[in-house]
């Protein structure tokens, strides 16, 4: 069970990316700007909701976990970072190589699996700091 929890949730979002992208042809512009959901306002104008707006909300969702995983200490959190790179480097090694890795809706997730892993450093790092303590006496 402590493994499954050290899995970063920006994998989630990399996994259903890549769902669509090889098997629906996400990797055209026009599969990410279909609306999702049209919803008529008060205002008399229509709300739509892009796939692509989705999926980015989605990795929202998913970074704000991540966000709230790394204040956690031990072993599980210094592995979550670590799959945290690594996710982040299969992000940059898609972009960089994969054609249907080279969209903005990748760029903008990718965008999120680095500030999930220099968030979670940051916070653990600034966690860290607060649990040592430095004797309380004078220095000599």
């Amino acid at each position: 069970m402590r493994l499954f929890s050290a899995i970063p949730f920006t994998l989630f979002a990399l996994l259903i990316y890549n769902a669509f992208a090889f098997t629906a042809g996400a990797a055209d512009p026009a599969f990410w700007a279909r609306p999702v959901i049209s919803i008529a306002m008060v205002s008399g104008t229509t709300f739509e909701l892009l796939a692509s707006d989705l999926l980015i909300t989605a990795g929202l969702f998913f970074l704000f976990i991540e966000i709230l995983k790394a204040t956690r200490i031990g072993t599980t959190a210094l592995l979550d970072h670590m799959f945290s790179v690594l996710v982040f480097v299969a992000y940059l090694v898609e972009f960089l190589v994969v054609q249907e890795g080279a969209t903005s809706v990748f760029f903008i997730l990718m965008a999120i699996a680095l500030i999930d892993v220099i968030a979670g450093f940051s916070i653990s790092i600034t966690g860290a700091r607060r649990d040592v303590s430095f004797g309380h006496g004078d220095m000599h």
